[in-house]
């Protein structure tokens, strides 16, 4: 009987985990919800969230996006030899970066450097009990430490993944015409063919949810750290596994939802 009640009782206890934090988490999303009234306490950090998390990410969302295009442009001109002609390698590329992985490679990037950072920041301050001195001299956490970090997250990571498409894009066309020998007229032959100007709103669409995705469970963890500096490394761990999970599903739902 050993046997069976012990696997039992750990999923017993995994499940109540699972769902205290789910609850744990709609109760911080509803006091984020309620704390945009309180301007006068996130607008003034909004505008360094948004260049901590946007503008320090381009590097790396810009150095994934180049050599993703290079690979796309190389592995479409091997697909694409024989039958097809070699004008849609610039459609295999626009569409492919544009459509799935500019926002998706850039949401993991990015689960990775914000959505750590965000946990190990908040969980320091928990553990050192500054949030607790937050609310000691009545300043509300959530709207001084949350908000403006979920807001900066839903604002710049649609323009940081525009922008990686776009050099995405034009990584597989330089390493089209030095490589594989197709003119700049032949790749934007095949990249205007397929385009439409919603797989852009698409794109943005899904970075936007990845953004607020990464920030808030960076924003749930760090503030529910428990344990010290231990606690601290958990929070910031399970951010980036959290987070980067939830991105491959959100990618999965949207793709079956708007294509």
């Amino acid at each position: 009987m050993m046997f069976i009640a012990q696997p039992v009782r750990s999923l017993g206890r995994g499940a109540i985990r699972l769902f205290s934090a789910v609850g744990r988490a709609g109760y911080l999303a509803g006091d984020a919800v309620r704390a945009l009234r309180k301007g006068s306490l996130w607008a003034p950090h909004l505008i360094g969230q948004m260049a901590r998390i946007g503008v320090g990410s381009i590097p790396i969302a810009l150095f994934i996006a180049t050599f993703t295009g290079v690979v796309l442009a190389l592995q479409a001109s091997d697909i694409l030899t024989g039958a097809v002609p070699l004008y849609f390698v610039g459609t295999f590329v626009g569409k492919t970066m544009v459509l799935e992985l500019g926002p998706v490679l850039t949401g993991l990037a990015l689960s990775g450097r914000v959505g750590a950072a965000i946990a190990a920041e908040l969980g320091t301050m928990r553990v050192t009990e500054q949030i607790d001195a937050l609310e000691t001299l009545a300043y509300d956490p959530v709207a001084y430490l949350v908000v403006p970090r979920v807001l900066a997250g839903a604002i710049m990571f649609p323009m940081v993944v525009i922008l990686a498409d776009a050099f995405g894009i034009a990584a597989g066309w330089g390493t089209s015409m030095v490589l594989l020998d197709i003119s700049t007229a032949e790749f934007m032959k095949g990249l205007r063919m397929f385009f439409d100007p919603w797989d852009v709103q698409f794109s943005a669409l899904k970075a936007a949810t990845f953004g607020i995705t990464v920030t808030s469970v960076g924003c749930f963890f760090g503030f529910h750290t428990k344990g010290g500096a231990e606690g601290v490394g958990r929070a910031t761990t399970r951010a980036v596994v959290v987070g980067s999970m939830i991105i491959l599903a959100l990618d999965a739902f949207w793709a079956a939802v708007l294509l």
